[in-house]
């Protein structure tokens, strides 16, 4: 397997900037995913790294080695696109080994690895069918073989996911993951799917119009976003901002956003006096709302309306109203409250979260 660094990257498509500057270095064996909204660069990016795209700035590097003006045939990659791209008029076992019939690579050693791959794949008795023979994850189960098969330093994932349903989606993440144990490989994965990013992820790279906005473990971009777009983006159900001020009360900063008063601990904010003034964007995530017999004993509780009541099997989300302002709490089901009920909220200071209005970094330890 290999290492590989993105120095300074930039992509323009005439006066469009969709890369800006992108340094990420990614190392031997680990499995890094790219994730971002669409249009984010994060497809471009792995693009440029397979070969399929010129790099208007910057170096890529694999195991050391610049790699911008080399051919896609001599990087040692292999991509599996979202699309499958498998041969109609080819059977599995021809799809999986065209790249080194191509090569002219020895018989056996062909036999050799697509037998390998299908069976860390399972796809033995597909070997004879045509790909329209085939469900939806049984073709890309051949696409990641056709892969395998090239013994590649690098494997790039192009949202390969992104074309199946729910419960084959699922299916498929634990294929991945439990292929990588296998492999042990260099593995670059896209997406903009934040669920495959947490539970794939070794590392998780998280772009926005081309800039990269947090490099971290899923726990640390979990627990620690860098600001308010990785705030909002990672984590489901979304994280809850309230936009207001902050003004010293004594040796204390209170924050005040409409009908919601609440006091800032000093372990989320040192030296108080330095914040005095400063206008914020408070983020706390549904599970840290806390609603009823759960805000027991807690302080600055502030009184609400319940709107809305959604069932989740285990799990309940309550949209609830506070003045002006609307936040949604996650609960164990079965919430003994019915819609246009009066409930009292407060949040689980420990997990509250501050970014600066103007900026929109965090500010909070």
């Amino acid at each position: 397997m290999a290492s590989v660094q993105f120095k300074g990257i930039v992509k323009k498509f005439k006066d469009n900037l969709v890369l800006n500057g992108v340094d990420v270095d990614i190392k031997d064996h680990e499995f890094v995913v790219i994730v971002g909204p669409s249009g984010c660069g994060k497809t471009t990016l792995l693009r440029m790294l397979a070969g399929l795209e010129d790099i208007t700035g910057g170096d890529i590097l694999i195991d050391g080695l610049r790699v911008n003006e080399l051919h896609p045939s001599k990087r040692q990659i292999a991509m599996v696109f979202q699309d499958y791209a498998l041969y109609p008029h080819m059977t599995v076992e021809e799809n999986m080994s065209f790249a080194l019939r191509l090569r002219k690579t020895d018989k056996a050693e062909i036999g050799a690895r697509v037998d390998e791959a299908a069976n860390i794949l399972q796809l033995q008795k597909f070997l004879k069918r045509m790909p329209k023979q085939l469900s939806g994850g049984q073709r890309q189960r051949v696409a990641i073989g056709r892969a395998i098969v090239r013994k590649p330093k690098v494997f790039l994932f192009d949202e390969p996911l992104s074309n199946l349903d729910a419960k084959l989606r699922e299916e498929m993440r634990v294929e991945i993951a439990k292929l990588y144990q296998r492999l042990n490989a260099t593995i670059i994965y896209v997406t903009h799917d934040q669920v495959e990013a947490m539970t794939l992820a070794g590392r998780i790279v998280i772009m926005n119009h081309g800039i990269i906005q947090q490099v971290g473990s899923p726990i640390e971009v979990y627990r620690k976003p860098a600001n308010l777009f990785v705030a909002g983006f990672i984590g489901s159900p979304t994280m809850n901002f309230m936009h207001g001020k902050l003004a010293l009360d004594g040796e204390h900063l209170r924050f005040s956003s409409g009908d919601i008063k609440l006091t800032i601990p000093p372990y989320l904010l040192h030296d108080p006096k330095k914040h005095d003034g400063r206008e914020v964007t408070v983020g706390v995530r549904p599970d840290d709302v806390l609603v009823g017999r759960t805000a027991d004993g807690c302080s600055d509780k502030v009184d609400g309306v319940l709107e809305v009541c959604e069932l989740l099997g285990h799990r309940e989300n309550l949209y609830i109203k506070v003045g002006e302002t609307r936040l949604l709490a996650t609960v164990e089901a079965f919430f003994d409250r019915s819609p246009g009920s009066a409930v009292q909220v407060c949040f689980n200071y420990k997990n509250m979260h501050v970014f600066d209005k103007v900026t929109e970094k965090r500010i909070s330890e």
